[in-house]
């Protein structure tokens, strides 16, 4: 289940607990209503987490320039979600030795910059990976090839 959608299917099944297998397969605008909110409520949060940090911290963090670290979130080598007001946040933890070096392979794998999307996958349990989010299995010491295979195998 992936973690930005996870509220999505939540609202989908309070909104309508006994949909038949001949109800409509479209959701409601009163459901598409939910939907986008809890979508932006948990983005909200997630923004606001403590392992949320500005791209001036991760330059200093890192040892460069928030001008690199910008260029760095651009070109897939380093993970940054639009922050609501402007700017990016960023998680802290991909700067430990063992998920920076993934993180650029990772981008390329799921062709993708988006750091939703790469948030996404890096935080969502795997059945793959027994049921651990990919960036704990690479803290716990699966190698980061094995999660790049992942994100290749689920972006085809």
């Amino acid at each position: 289940m992936n973690t930005l959608t996870s509220p999505f299917s939540v609202a989908l099944d309070s909104l309508n607990p006994r949909r038949s297998s001949t109800a409509d397969p479209y959701a409601s605008e009163a459901q598409t209503t939910v939907l986008l909110r809890r979508g932006a409520e948990y983005r909200r949060q997630r923004i606001n987490a403590s392992d949320m940090i500005t791209t001036e911290e991760a330059a200093e963090l890192s040892g460069t320039t928030r001008v690199t670290i910008n260029a760095w979130i651009k070109s897939g080598r380093c993970i940054g979600v639009t922050h609501l007001r402007r700017g990016f946040k960023i998680p802290k933890w991909q700067f430990e030795p063992y998920v920076f070096p993934v993180i650029q392979a990772l981008s390329e794998a799921m062709g993708t910059t988006d750091g939703w999307q790469l948030l996404s996958f890096l935080e969502t349990p795997h059945e793959a990976l027994d049921g651990l989010a990919p960036r704990i299995a690479l803290e716990q010491g699966v190698p980061g090839r094995r999660i790049v295979d992942l994100a290749t195998a689920e972006g085809h």
